[in-house]
């Protein structure tokens, strides 16, 4: 059976949307109370079908809220908005609002605002299916809860965040931590004496338990707390039921007990089925829950069919068909399981036709769930098909804007070739006036010659031919020299043009070259590294073996020799005696150790897992605590990525306990699709992260030359009195690299 939440009944939405709106109408605009009163509005505002307005009033408060000094309420505002376009399928607005919300959350100090933010990124990247990414934002949420000063929102935000990561972990079958956050849900819940809280905390933990008994049948102990936690929940509406908004709670408890008691209990319990199936049936008529009644109708028959009433059961049957027909919303699931056991009932009644009738339907139902989950699949699928379609589609553009840029080159030579012909056009053209102009002159010299005299005309004649020669000669030579700058012009840009396509070529060929010295340098240098990091197991090993087998044995020798002397000496020479055979022991025992931190066998022979725990086991005391989380770890690291991770952890973990100071580490380490993540927090002093900057540690030296051989990165965030948070990562090894 399907767990659901329900939602009140719409008067009383609308009556405590109708609350909301007069108290929020009673606050002053561009108030603190009226901030703080916002966004509880437009949530309602949002479920009551009315995102517009909702919107509105989000965007109207964020301009005033975002002229204050103070960041936090534009931050809080911000993310309130940012879930609310999530909600209406605005992505991209969505995506926006919460950059804006990061912003202003780094103009505050205030640890309630900056983890209301880092839960709004949580929220986010679980709709986007980003489950991982989620994990580190809500346990960074709960870090700056946790030191938050109490006020009359911290709790109902730590018991969101409790329920986004309990949701996470089931569905990651991470039982364990997902008993730890409903735990922490319930505990807060009973704090806060909220009864619906009270009650879907105790229905989500009995679900939790009945799921884990599903897949571990022996462990009976998860099915009888999966009845307690329900028992309480029936036991609390019992003794509250005028405080609650809906009777349909009750149906729904009831329907989930007698579910469990059918399905996981002997045939002694077929009573209490009965008894809280009809329980059920009553109170979802007078609720008017169809679905229900449906289950409770579906429970009696499987109950008439274990007590061979056929008929009986397929009456019932009839009667959870027919309220599930009534209900717009119903269940697919148990219309599906009603078509499965009328088909068999009527078989059985030798009725064939009924009894295909209803195999079909069946069928179909059957086809409509599964289209709906491969519809599902399929948008995932598309998702990433059209994320990769535009990454391809953004190469082609960058690919056709450097045609371009080459073609733009080209068109740029053109016309500079082009303006160049033009001038020698504008040249030749005003050579043809100067020569039209002698000419009109030579005309006139021809007629004053004929004016002045006869006698002189052959004279002038001669003159005139020898003036036409001069001319002719002159005109030949500034052709000529005219022809030689427009050749020695063109050879120049020939010359320009062969002289820009080497020094570019050059260029090109100086890149590549720095780029082959840069990866000679990289490989020199992992080389180098690599040759260091054997040097150091390889001298971690030697010191280990020496000091286990020499300075071990000789220790041991010395306690054999003292305790057969022991036996020898009078009274008070033997207990000064025995006390030296104690301290050997202690030595013995402290020399195991640092062997045992030089070289774990555990890593060599069980791998990472067992020997970060055993780390932690032997690292933790009465003044710190140290836990480790190993998430979607199925695809293990190599031997060699496997030494080098734990080293690191290993440095940071000794780091912190030297120089912070902590209660509490947590290490985790989360396998994802490419790569592995690996985040090592702790809640001690914490320091600036700008002095770390001019730090040139050994430890950190190290830290960084291992991640840099694993090709990973490493990010660090850290504030004065709010902890640590070190994570980093890097790519996974196929069995081909």
């Amino acid at each position: 059976m399907t767990f659901l939440f329900l939602c009140p009944h719409s008067s009383h939405a609308q009556d405590l949307l109708q609350q909301l709106k007069t108290d929020y109408d009673k606050t002053k605009v561009a108030s603190i109370p009226r901030f703080q009163l916002t966004g509880k509005y437009a949530q309602a505002l949002l479920f009551n079908n009315q995102q517009d307005k909702a919107i509105a009033i989000l965007e109207e408060n964020i301009k005033q809220a975002s002229k204050l000094p103070e960041g936090k309420y534009a931050a809080y505002l911000y993310t309130v908005l940012a879930i609310n376009n999530r909600i209406l399928e605005r992505i991209t607005t969505s995506e926006t609002n919460i950059e804006k919300a990061r912003l202003f959350a780094t103009k505050t100090n205030d640890s309630e605002a900056k983890g209301y933010v880092k839960y709004g990124e949580g929220w986010l990247a679980t709709r986007n299916n980003k489950e991982a990414e989620a994990v580190r934002n809500f346990l960074q949420a709960t870090q700056f809860f946790d030191k938050a000063p109490p006020s009359a929102s911290l709790d109902s935000r730590k018991s969101s965040v409790y329920k986004e990561l309990t949701s996470i972990y089931a569905n990651w079958n991470e039982y364990e931590l997902q008993e730890k956050y409903g735990t922490l849900t319930l505990q807060l819940a009973l704090k806060q004496k909220d009864l619906s809280a009270i009650f879907e905390a105790y229905m989500s933990m009995g679900y939790m338990h009945e799921q884990q008994f599903t897949q571990n049948p022996h462990q009976e102990k998860h099915r009888d707390l999966a009845e307690k936690y329900y028992l309480k929940a029936i036991d609390l509406y019992d003794k509250n039921k005028q405080s609650f908004a809906t009777v349909s709670n009750l149906s729904f408890v009831a329907n989930n007990l007698a579910n469990l008691y059918l399905h996981f209990y002997p045939n002694t319990y077929k009573e209490r089925v009965r008894y809280y199936a009809q329980l059920a049936q009553s109170q979802g008529q007078a609720s008017e829950q169809r679905n229900h009644i449906a289950s409770s109708y579906g429970i009696q028959a499987e109950l008439a069919k274990q007590d061979g009433d056929f008929h009986k059961a397929r009456a019932f049957l009839l009667s959870s068909l027919e309220e599930i027909g009534n209900d717009p919303l119903a269940d697919q699931h148990i219309l599906l399981s009603i078509y499965e056991n009328l088909s068999d009932i009527c078989e059985r009644d030798k009725d064939y036709k009924e009894s295909l009738r209803y195999y079909k339907l069946y069928l179909e139902t059957f086809q409509s769930i599964y289209n709906k989950e491969k519809l599902g699949l399929s948008r995932r699928l598309e998702a990433q098909y059209e994320k990769e379609k535009q990454m391809q589609e953004l190469q082609n553009l960058q690919l056709e804007t450097q045609k371009k840029e080459q073609k733009l080159q080209l068109m740029q030579v053109l016309d500079l070739q082009q303006r160049q012909e033009l001038e020698n056009l504008k040249l030749r053209d005003e050579n043809n006036l100067k020569r039209l102009e002698l000419s009109r002159m030579e005309g006139d010299q021809q007629r004053q010659a004929l004016r002045l005299s006869k006698l002189e005309s052959e004279t002038r004649a001669n003159e005139a031919q020898n003036y036409r020669k001069e001319l002719s000669y002159r005109e030949n030579i500034n052709r000529f020299y005219t022809v030689l700058m427009i050749a020695s012009f063109l050879l120049l840009l020939v010359l320009l043009y062969a002289y820009r396509q080497r020094t570019r070529h050059m260029k090109q060929r100086e890149k590549l070259h720095n780029l082959e010295l840069e990866k000679e340098k990289q490989r020199s240098n992992i080389s180098t590294l690599t040759a260091m990091l054997d040097g150091q197991e390889q001298e971690r090993g030697r010191l280990a073996r020496d000091l286990h087998d020499g300075l071990g044995g000789l220790l041991s020798g010395t306690k054999l020799h003292l305790s057969h002397i022991t036996e020898q000496s009078d009274p008070t020479v033997k207990n000064q005696l025995s006390k030296s055979i104690d301290q050997l022991d202690i030595a013995v025992d402290e020399l195991r150790r640092v062997a045992h931190n030089l070289m774990p066998d555990l890593l060599q022979n069980y791998g990472l897992e067992e020997a970060l725990a055993d780390y932690a086991s032997r690292m933790s005391n009465d003044n710190i605590e140290i836990d480790v989380q190993f998430l979607h770890y199925t695809f293990p690291m190599t031997k060699e990525q496997e030494l080098i991770t734990y080293r690191i952890i290993q440095e940071l973990v000794n780091n912190a306990i030297k120089h912070a100071s902590p209660h509490q580490i947590i290490i985790q380490l989360v396998e994802e699709e490419e790569r592995y993540s690996i985040t090592v927090e702790d809640d001690g002093r914490g320091f600036e992260i700008d002095k770390l900057k001019n730090n040139n540690s050994a430890g950190l030296h190290n830290i960084n030359s291992r991640i840099r051989f694993l090709n990973g990165n490493l990010h660090i965030q850290s504030s004065v009195e709010l902890g640590t948070s070190i994570e980093f990562y890097f790519p996974k090894k196929t069995t081909h690299d």
